[in-house]
């Protein structure tokens, strides 16, 4: 009588080990996870969940998060100091989606004022070039792909970041040579065949009385400074940490905190950041603050305050 092995299950041990390893991975590399890690100042770590995201996109074909992922990518780069890296993600980003604009409240002024300096420069060849390519699709009578094609050149030259190079050669030709062949293009598109009409079997349902159900509650407002009857908070704890590196030159950095009923942080986050390691140490020491809650009408209420950082040579 032959007797089994007891080693001929390792493998099968190996294999689950290794698949909840992976499962557990792929469950922490996600956007949502990226921008929280942005949020906290941990830049490094935000960065390495954007690469995996990224390095698990199919080639040639972009996901809805693509952009997005671009986005944070850049914004990290930005804040470790690896400008040139930066520059070409945010470029990378224009090209593939023209249209696409980082939303206000995720970029610092300085972000912004990179993303559309980079915008200002490669819209107008971006804008040449889709059009030679709905051009190419309209002679080739792919008349949807140029429908399309056009569309978006009119887009991208209603676009603020063109400005004044729109209503110049060789942008202000193409806006009519567009027009005209968004139309064509239009009028050429064949019409779907109408599907078969489906039998209908008559049938009887019975009417049930219709249940109103209460409305779903209203999320607490955060209120600002400046708005009608809103008493601020009054801080009574708000000790920032000492930063002990060095700077070249004075850098400011603004640091966002939502103050709840209570007084206490709920949330915060670096808005423009001043210096990597620092920023997330600030972010910690925010979230220990205490303050005489801000007030609507005599009442408590959540309020957004906005606390500027400054760093000296």
């Amino acid at each position: 009588m032959k007797r089994r092995s007891p080693y001929i299950v390792i493998p099968c041990f190996v294999t689950i080990f290794l698949l909840a390893t992976v499962d557990r991975v792929v469950a922490q590399d996600s956007l949502t996870a990226a921008r929280e890690l942005y949020s906290s100042a941990s830049y490094e770590e935000a960065l390495a969940v954007l690469n995996r995201l990224r390095a698990s996109t199919v080639p040639g074909v972009p996901g809805e998060e693509s952009p997005a992922i671009e986005q944070y990518r850049a914004f990290c780069l930005l804040a470790l100091g690896r400008s040139d890296e930066a520059y070409k993600a945010i470029e990378a980003l224009i090209v593939a989606a023209p249209a696409y604009r980082p939303t206000d409240v995720d970029m610092a002024p300085r972000v912004r004022s990179t993303f559309s300096d980079a915008r200002r420069r490669l819209l107008p060849g971006i804008i040449q070039q889709r059009y030679a390519d709905a051009k190419a699709a309209f002679d080739q009578k792919e008349y949807q792909a140029a429908a399309g094609g056009f569309a978006q050149v009119l887009n991208l030259l209603a676009d603020a970041d063109v400005g004044p190079a729109a209503a110049k050669p060789p942008l202000s030709d193409l806006r009519t040579l567009s027009a005209g062949f968004q139309e064509l293009s239009a009028k050429a598109i064949p019409l779907p065949p109408l599907p078969p009409p489906t039998p209908i079997a008559a049938t009887v349902v019975e009417a049930l009385p219709a249940v109103e159900l209460p409305p779903p509650p209203a999320p607490a407002r955060i209120y600002s400074a400046g708005e009608a009857n809103v008493v601020p908070p009054v801080t009574t704890q708000q000790q920032m940490p000492p930063f002990v590196g060095r700077v070249a030159i004075r850098v400011r950095g603004v640091l966002e905190v939502v103050i709840d009923e209570n007084g206490e942080v709920q949330s915060a986050a670096m808005r423009e950041p001043v210096h990597a390691a620092y920023d997330r140490t600030v972010v910690e020491a925010a979230k220990k603050w205490r303050y005489t809650p801000a007030t609507v009408n005599g009442k408590p209420t959540k309020f957004r305050k906005f606390v500027q950082i400054t760093l000296e040579p």
